[in-house]
């Protein structure tokens, strides 16, 4: 990322961060740099999310280097979930060049925990059924997002590793893929591992899942 974006980028993060006190984390990845598994330049209130400069990518930051960058759509106030299990108001916007692809990434982490409590609180009082929520985790490392890719990919098969079939292992293979894991390095001898399939195998599910 050019070192105007960084810059601009770095005082916005620390505008934002003061204005909205420490429960507000705010990030900037770079994604120019190829360096995928430490592509945090700069965060503000890194405790929020227990990060620091030089950590990894998140699921979404990941899937953003996999695909198309040039089709990015800005996700705005979704949930998501720290290591520690604070509930975050999340936004992630995408950095663009003046071509429109994307190098980087401004994400805004705001801790509700204690907001939702008081409003489930309330709720109590005011409503009838309390909607259920799934946000999203945010890893701290690049070893564990694969271990949650993983674990994600299983659930999405519906069965454990000893009862897959082929077509299971496929379809497993194929999430795996378009979510990023790949990226991670030496993530395929993880996954071959887990999977109990050779590194010959893992490239022709990959290739079949394409097709």
């Amino acid at each position: 990322m050019r070192a105007s974006h960084l810059q601009f980028c770095f005082q916005l993060a620390r505008g934002i961060a003061q204005q909205f006190g420490s429960n507000c984390e705010v990030v900037v990845h770079d994604l120019d740099s190829n360096d995928v598994e430490h592509s945090i330049v700069a965060i503000e209130n890194g405790h929020v999310s227990g990060r620091r400069v030089g950590d990894g990518p998140s699921h979404i930051v990941l899937e953003a280097l996999r695909g198309d960058c040039a089709r990015l759509e800005d996700r705005l106030a979704y949930l998501t979930r720290s290591d520690d299990g604070k509930i975050l108001k999340s936004s992630t916007i995408y950095i663009r060049d003046d071509d429109g692809r994307a190098i980087g990434v401004f994400a805004i982490n705001y801790d509700i925990t204690l907001m939702l409590a008081m409003e489930d609180a309330l709720k109590g009082f005011t409503a009838t059924q309390v909607p259920e929520r799934e946000p999203e985790h945010i890893s701290r490392n690049v070893a564990d997002l694969l271990d949650e890719l993983i674990e994600q990919s299983v659930k999405l098969v519906g069965k454990p590793v000893p009862l897959m079939n082929k077509e299971d292992k496929v379809k497993a293979i194929q999430f795996l893929n378009d979510t990023g894991a790949f990226l991670i390095t030496k993530s395929g001898d993880k996954v071959c591992k887990f999977f109990g399939i050779s590194k010959y195998t893992l490239y022709s599910y990959i290739d079949e899942a394409k097709n």
